[in-house]
C-alpha cells in the first residue's frame, strides 16, 4: 500500500495527517500494522494529555506482540478514536482512514518541519 503524500511520517512509522482547523490527526502506518499483526486492544491517551515529541502516549497489542506508538510532535491530546475500543482491527483494515488513533493540538508547529514526507518514509532511515 502507497504512503498517502498528503500526511507527514516519522522513523518510528506513525503518520500525522494537519487538519483545517490546526489540529493533527495521528496514526500508525500501514507498515507498522502489517509488522504488528491483527490488533486486538489498543490502550489511547486521555483527552487533555500533553506529550512530548516522540513520547509513548499509546499501546497497540496484537496477537504477535505489544508495541508503543509515539507522539510525532509535542502537544496537547483533544480527541481519541472511540471506535478502537470495540473494534480494534479497525487500524488494520484502513491504517490511513478510519483506524486513526488521536488528534491532538500541536504545541510546537516547528516541529512538523522535521517529519518525513511519503517519499522519505518509503525510501527507509538508510536514506536520512
Amino acid at each position: 500500500m502507497d504512503n498517502p503524500a498528503d500526511l507527514r511520517y516519522t522513523s518510528s512509522h506513525e503518520w500525522l495527517r494537519l487538519e483545517a482547523d490546526g489540529t493533527a490527526t495521528v496514526g500508525i502506518t500501514f507498515h507498522a500494522q502489517d509488522a504488528l499483526g491483527e490488533l486486538v486492544y489498543v490502550e489511547l491517551p486521555e483527552v487533555g494529555r500533553q506529550v512530548a515529541q516522540g513520547e509513548a502516549c499509546v499501546v497497540v497489542e496484537s496477537t504477535k506482540a505489544a508495541s508503543d506508538v509515539y507522539a510525532p510532535v509535542a502537544g496537547e491530546v483533544t480527541a481519541v478514536n472511540p471506535a478502537l475500543a470495540d473494534a480494534p482491527q479497525t487500524v488494520n483494515a484502513s491504517p490511513y482512514g478510519d483506524g486513526w488513533l488521536f488528534r491532538m493540538r500541536p504545541s510546537e508547529p516547528s516541529q512538523l518541519d522535521a517529519l518525513l514526507d511519503a517519499a522519505a518514509y518509503a525510501a527507509g532511515p538508510e536514506a536520512g
